[in-house]
C-alpha cells in the first residue's frame, strides 16, 4: 500500500506545480496521456514544447511504477521514484519561465 501512496503522493504534487500556478486557462486534470493531450490542446501549448513532454515523461514513468509495485521493490523502482523527483523539478522550472 505504501508505494500505491507514493505513487499517488507523486502524481499529486505534479498536478500541483502545473496548476498551482495559474498561467493556463484550464487545469490539468490527470497524468494519463489522454488527460495531458486534453490540457495541452485546451490551453494551445503545443505537443512538442519541453512542459508538454517532461509532463508525459513523468506519466510513462509514473506507469512502469504501478506495474512494478506488485513486486518487491526493486533499485530500478527507486532510481524511477528518484527521476520523477527530478523531472518535477524540471517541470516547476519550465513553468517558472513561461511567467
Amino acid at each position: 500500500m505504501s508505494e500505491f501512496n507514493n505513487r499517488m503522493d507523486a502524481q499529486r504534487k505534479v498536478l500541483e506545480v502545473v496548476n498551482r500556478q495559474r498561467i493556463y486557462k484550464k487545469e490539468l486534470c490527470g497524468l494519463s496521456q489522454k488527460a495531458i493531450e486534453r490540457w495541452s490542446n485546451e490551453n494551445r501549448i503545443d505537443p512538442d514544447e519541453k512542459i508538454v513532454k517532461t509532463l508525459i515523461q513523468i506519466s510513462q514513468k509514473l506507469f512502469f511504477l504501478a506495474n512494478k509495485s506488485q513486486e518487491q521493490i526493486t533499485e530500478d523502482y527507486k532510481l524511477i521514484s528518484l527521476e520523477i523527483s527530478n523531472l518535477r523539478d524540471t517541470l516547476k522550472v519550465l513553468i517558472n519561465t513561461q511567467q
